[in-house]
């Protein structure tokens, strides 16, 4: 067993004696949020692929946990583009369970001048600390205001940031942030697949034992067919969440971020859709999980770009620029 592997099933067993824990104990109890933190800041000194564990874990369980913004993109962040003293003194923060948001450049139309920063970043997953890209700069910036939305995932908040020339603090440069996006990316596919997965075990837990016609529902073609193309895409989107978490920790991260992104995020809205159609009347019942993980699956198909922007990104690297 890999020390992933492990890492997977002590937060499986965590989420599931304690699915309430806040943030704060989850990074005390398990050292989740300092997984990618170095050592020598109070981190774990994991990689991507043990990162990779544990959102595949939180995705199963729709946990509300702010770990792809806290512990990878913030972290991510930090230390791909901050300098000794920011990580010095952000990242023992991070470890501890503060939490964290980024901008990246894709996310708002923000400018900065004279160490102030201006625009806004309309959605934005939420965090104490707010570290932006912004003019060639990692900065942190505390926004003028935020304002929150009602989602429809309310297991994951969203919030638009506005900064009206709000003073700044220069953290490094801000050259890899294409880099981060796609740690994020392959953090998110994981958590994607999670969710898929937990769908088609809810789908085939239903299906043994719903009766119709003195039968199992599981026993008639049409029902095994389609889990069976479920199968098919956790198992793919498995392989290719699992490719862009190891691709990650290197240089070239960019094509398995695309694939991931792209394939992941349509198979769990997939997988979904289909428990759903398997559950029946019952699974559109607010009563029943089935709904939130549809829900989980529309909001993180359009988190870090959308399937079709990441089919674009890998176009343009097969075939070149139009």
């Amino acid at each position: 067993m890999t020390l992933s592997d492990e890492l997977g099933a002590v937060v499986r067993a965590y989420l599931a004696d304690r699915p309430d824990a806040t943030w704060q104990a989850f990074a005390r109890d398990v050292g989740a949020a300092g997984l990618l933190v170095p050592e020598r800041y109070g981190g774990a000194g994991c990689g991507p692929a043990e990162a990779a564990a544990v959102a595949e874990e939180l995705g199963r369980a729709l946990s509300p946990h702010p770990f792809l913004q806290s512990a990878v993109l913030a972290v991510g962040a930090l230390m791909a583009d901050g300098d000794e003293d920011a990580r010095a003194r952000l990242l023992p923060e991070l470890a501890s369970g503060a939490t964290a948001t980024v901008v990246l450049p894709d996310d708002g139309d923000l400018a900065l001048a004279d160490d102030r920063l201006s625009g806004s970043a309309p959605y934005a997953l939420d965090g104490e600390i707010v570290l932006v890209y912004a003019g060639g700069h990692l900065v942190e910036a505390e926004p003028t205001r935020r304002t929150a939305y009602p989602t429809m995932d309310e297991t994951r908040p969203l919030v638009s940031l506005t900064f009206d020339r709000a003073p700044v603090r220069r953290l490094g440069p801000g050259t890899s942030w294409a880099r981060v996006r796609d740690l994020g990316i392959a953090a998110l596919a994981a958590e994607q697949t999670g969710g898929a997965a937990r769908c088609l075990e809810m789908a085939t837990e239903y299906a043994r034992s719903r009766r119709q016609f003195g039968r199992p529902i599981g026993s008639f073609q049409a029902i095994k067919h389609k889990l069976a193309d479920v199968l098919l895409l956790v198992e793919s989107a498995r392989s290719a969440a699992r490719a862009a978490a190891e691709a990650a920790s290197g240089t070239e991260t960019e094509v398995f971020a695309a694939v991931a992104g792209s394939y992941c995020a349509e198979a769990y809205l997939t997988a979904a859709g289909e428990n759903i159609q398997v559950h029946g009347g019952i699974g559109v019942t607010w009563e029943h999980p089935a709904h939130r993980y549809l829900k989980r699956a529309t909001s993180d198909a359009q988190l870090l770009g959308p399937p079709r922007t990441h089919r674009a990104r890998l176009a343009a690297h097969v075939f070149g620029e139009a």
